[in-house]
């Protein structure tokens, strides 16, 4: 059950403007091409704004996990870490920064690195065969709206649909 605050919020912002779908695309692209035209137009394209809409979760795979890849990709994460850590501990040095960050940023490159892989090796080993893969999540929408405040839609709509369509 959902409960109101004791401010008195409320999901509608009423110094928002209202907004109003003036064209719905199944690819990104063609969404910017429409505000892009209404620009080309010299129409008040801050009065529009391009929504994602039914948002899916995509798990692209793009290979096998074995403990090599673990300790390599643990590696290489905890390298970034230490000379990133060491570089900025040198750089507080006030007599030499410039030498001190870069050795302290190679010496915190080795430890991190070999931590890392040691990590890496832990979790993978900590999975137990569970996740075999590895892979990138990304959120995509099914497709986009392009809206428009209610006061400028009927000539945002009239501009796009009075276009000719053509391939650039």
């Amino acid at each position: 059950m959902a409960t109101q605050s004791s401010a008195g919020t409320s999901a509608v912002r009423p110094n928002e403007p209202a907004h109003r779908a003036i064209a719905t695309f199944d690819h990104y692209a063609d969404a910017e091409r429409a505000v892009d035209y209404l620009s080309d137009q010299h129409f008040a394209v801050e009065k529009v704004a391009i929504i994602g809409r039914d948002l899916e979760l995509v798990e692209q795979v793009l290979g096998r996990m074995n403990y090599g890849w673990a300790a390599l990709r643990g590696a290489a994460a905890g390298a970034l870490t230490g000379a990133l850590f060491g570089w900025i501990f040198g750089l507080l040095d006030w007599v030499q920064p410039l030498l001190t960050g870069l050795a302290l940023a190679f010496y915190g490159l080795v430890f991190g690195a070999v931590v890392g892989a040691l990590l890496g090796l832990l979790m993978y080993a900590l999975q137990g065969g569970r996740r075999d893969f590895t892979s990138i999540q990304s959120l995509q929408p099914r497709h986009y709206e392009v809206l428009a405040d209610v006061e400028v839609a009927d000539e945002a709509v009239r501009l796009l649909t009075g276009r000719t369509d053509r391939k650039e």
